[in-house]
């Protein structure tokens, strides 16, 4: 399935473009179709998930042509989809299933990742410990099965036919600093770099910290961007914060993101060497029984 986040996204900038295309103001255009002006300008803003027959009044009140009305049809149906995590969105927490929304049906998938080890290439074991650690404010609704399963679930978007490439740049700060017990931390990284090796659209890179960004600029949060194969969907770009998420859409807002991500890989080691970083880290961690290798 496509993003119905990204869906919805692109349907309130189809709106905006029609009824600016037409000279109409939202307030005008509320009256016409009969509709609350503060409906058209949550459809306007992506907030909410559009029914049918708002929709059509919409496009029937600016005389849409067969071909624009079709076309925005589907992306109306595709924005009022309800994906799979929507049942898990208890044990995901809202963040996680707002991840698992923008991943569906995207082309590319990059993160940079500043103290964390990315969510869709963790273990099972990392991931709960990061669960469980990550609960909040909610242990009631804390489930590690289920936890476990939609994080499973998630991470088969990179496995399916058609699947996105997806690109990781994770600074050495989240490979150095443990957010799990050691053992664990060495079978993720065991994990990442074997994955690394074995899967061609997977590209693993590692920041060094003593690394000199371009323009000696420095990266204040992780960030994630989605491509997706309709050239009119937006670029979108999430920024990791304390407490919630950013999402963007608008090419100002975007840009220096993509730009920054740029400069991440410039200064990141290469694959291999990236790789084999993370394999000289596990070399010096105790595995599951306290011996090292």
């Amino acid at each position: 399935m496509i993003s119905p986040y990204v869906r919805r996204r692109r349907l309130a900038a189809e709106l905006i473009r029609l009824r600016e295309e037409h000279g109409y103001s939202t307030q005008r255009l509320a009256a016409a179709v009969g509709i609350p002006r503060q409906r058209i300008s949550q459809l306007q803003n992506g907030h909410v998930r559009p029914n049918d027959d708002e929709i059509m009044r919409i496009l029937n009140v600016l005389k849409v042509g067969q071909r624009r009305w079709d076309q925005i049809m589907t992306i109306a149906r595709e924005a009022r989809e309800r994906g799979w995590w929507e049942k898990f969105r208890d044990e995901m927490g809202p963040r996680q299933a707002l991840y698992a929304d923008l991943e569906a049906g995207a082309r590319s998938i990059a993160e940079y990742q500043l103290t964390l080890l990315p969510g869709l290439l963790q273990i099972p074991a990392f991931t709960e410990v990061r669960a469980r650690a990550n609960r909040g404010n909610h242990p009631e609704h804390f489930d590690p099965t289920r936890a476990l399963e939609a994080r499973a679930i998630r991470q088969r978007v990179l496995a399916r036919a058609g699947g996105p490439s997806y690109e990781v740049i994770i600074d050495e700060l989240a490979v150095r600093r443990f957010t799990a017990p050691p053992d664990v931390v060495r079978a993720q990284l065991d994990h990442l770099a074997q994955v690394g090796y074995d899967h061609k659209r997977i590209t693993i890179r590692i920041l060094p910290l003593s690394a000199s960004l371009p323009g000696h600029v420095v990266p204040r949060s992780a960030f994630f961007t989605y491509r997706y194969p309709d050239p009119g969907d937006p670029v979108v770009v999430a920024v990791d914060t304390v407490t919630s998420d950013l999402v963007l859409t608008e090419p100002a807002d975007t840009s220096p993101y993509l730009d920054l991500y740029q400069r991440l890989q410039q200064a990141a080691l290469a694959p291999a060497d990236s790789l084999d970083l993370l394999a000289a880290v596990a070399e010096e961690l105790p595995d599951y029984t306290g011996s090292r290798r």
